[in-house]
């Protein structure tokens, strides 16, 4: 089946709107019980059909689990290397460590043997006349990437990078309390 099938059919399952809300000014955020806006800048309405496209191919829905997943998916993949949409990346990553470890590391495993989607260097309507079958082929990496040392201090060095980016408005904040 071709991308642009599945890819809106998984905005239907998940209740998001066409193309991923890229003509909406703010998207929101869900964080525990609460649902907060946030700009959508230009750079992520270009790249927001790059990460359903990603939870199409790892077959995730819109949960914090899955979207989780997607996060470490992300930080094995390297897409953290493309700026400024790695601000979001690295804030995603470091939330749902706090959350779900576990998937979010799995995740960091699996894309670690995967070709990131953004890396494919495909522009959308290549991407939307893809064959599934044909996106799983290609995001494959000819050699298996064995978790070592290396791949974990990679991990760790992108943990921490997150943390600083999550806490820094609480850091400022409460140094700005302290020179009060």
């Amino acid at each position: 089946m071709k991308l642009k099938k599945l890819l809106y059919q998984f905005y239907l399952d998940n209740g998001l709107p066409d193309n991923g809300g890229i003509a909406n000014n703010t998207f929101n955020v869900k964080l525990w019980i609460f649902s907060i806006p946030f700009p959508n800048p230009k750079f992520r309405k270009e790249l927001v059909h790059i990460h359903d496209i990603e939870h199409v191919l790892n077959n995730c829905d819109t949960s914090s689990k899955g979207e989780a997943f997607i996060a470490g998916w992300e930080v094995g993949t390297r897409f953290y290397k493309h700026f400024p949409i790695n601000i979001f990346i690295f804030l995603a990553f470091g939330y749902f460590l706090l959350m779900y470890p576990k998937t979010v590391f799995r995740g960091f495993k699996k894309g670690l043997n995967n070709i990131g989607i953004i890396d494919l260097g495909l522009n959308k309507s290549e991407l939307m006349k893809l064959e599934f079958n044909q996106l799983v082929k290609i995001t494959q990496k000819e050699y298996h990437i064995k978790l070592g040392v290396s791949q974990l201090s990679e991990f760790i060095f992108c943990t921490i990078i997150s943390q600083i980016i999550l806490f820094f408005p609480i850091m400022l904040l409460i140094i700005g309390l302290i020179y009060l």
